[in-house]
């Protein structure tokens, strides 16, 4: 502690530094609740069908190397423990969704078995419904109306059920339109919520800054030319630019994913608005602390598996938007 007091006393904190330090906590705070949006979908929907197993997979490696290649080139503490965090979380997520698609894969093969089981026992009153429908039309509703024993009971329940109709016709329009406001407002909730949570997580990330920095715990980093000069191990480079290969080739399953079900059920929105925020964070605080060539080369695995990701994350948000809205108009059909 006294030592980050003391760098913090010899290093000013200058308007650079202060944007690099917050953004880095608000990158932190976004990476801690990441993965959570998601698990709690999961288990509202008890069902993992909306997510690809193998954008999580990729995901995974891609977190295995980041930390085996922070270790590696001996970066901060804090990179390194949210590494690990990131490959526990991972592996709690891949075990979720293979549960989910166990049990529910389990449920189905029950149910098609008694299905099958059940179609013999009804092939016999198959085959009378169909001697039945060999009758003509008006000799069935007769007979069912005699059957009741009340004269006029054909005609009543004729008319009652044209007037059914009838009111079902004038009524469709109405509950269009109901549910149409019901959509759109539900739609405007989850918006809201989704943007409260992200300012949530910024105000959380700019807090625990300021704590940081007040404590001591935070202090303004020195150029340290001397080791930019000197660079990192070429296999902790390598584990890097690896990484950020499997960052940018994660997301690509999941998009033919959504693209060719049409659909985003089951992926939650948070999810992916958080990784922008903390792809986008994590970036502008590294290019804040300095952009000198030395320094950008070194960190530039990290910037291309953050800022490159950034671009997939708003493809998923116009397949949400594309596939929301086209959900919804089925919906109300």
């Amino acid at each position: 502690m006294s030592q980050a007091v003391a760098l913090a006393e010899s290093v000013p904190l200058t308007a650079h530094e202060a944007l690099s330090g917050v953004f880095g906590s608000v990158s932190l705070a976004a990476w801690i609740f990441l993965l959570v949006p998601q698990l709690v979908t999961n288990y509202r929907m008890r069902s993992a069908e909306g997510i690809s197993l193998a954008f999580l997979t990729v995901w995974f490696v891609g977190d295995v190397t980041n930390l085996v290649g922070a270790v590696w080139a001996s970066l901060v503490p804090t990179v390194i423990a949210l590494a690990v965090y990131f490959c526990f979380a991972d592996l709690v997520l891949i075990a979720q969704c293979v549960y989910y698609n166990v049990l529910n894969a389990r449920r189905a093969a029950r149910k098609a078995s008694v299905q099958s089981g059940n179609g013999s026992a009804t092939a016999a009153d198959d085959d009378a419904a169909g001697s039945r429908e060999e009758e003509p039309l008006l000799s069935r509703r007769e007979s069912a109306a005699s059957s009741i024993g009340l004269p006029g009971s054909h005609r009543r329940r004729s008319s009652a059920t044209s007037s059914a109709r009838r009111q079902h016709r004038g009524s469709q329009p109405r509950r269009d339109s109901l549910a149409r406001i019901v959509e759109e407002g539900s739609g405007r909730r989850e918006w809201v919520t989704n943007v409260a949570s992200i300012a949530a997580v910024c105000a959380v990330g700019s807090v625990g800054w300021v704590v940081a920095w007040k404590s001591g715990a935070w202090a303004p980093q020195p150029s340290e030319e001397g080791r930019e000069a000197e660079g990192m191990p070429v296999g902790a480079e390598v584990l890097g630019y690896v990484s950020a290969v499997c960052y940018l080739g994660a997301r690509i399953p999941q998009i033919v994913k959504n693209y060719r079900d049409k659909s985003c059920e089951g992926l939650s929105l948070l999810f992916f608005m958080l990784s922008l925020l903390g792809n986008l964070t994590y970036g502008a605080g590294i290019l804040c602390h300095s952009i000198e060539k030395e320094y950008f080369l070194r960190n530039l695995p990290w910037l291309i598996g953050s800022l490159g990701t950034m671009v997939e994350d708003v493809t998923i948000f116009a397949q949400f938007r594309i596939y929301g809205d086209k959900s919804e108009s089925e919906a109300v059909v």
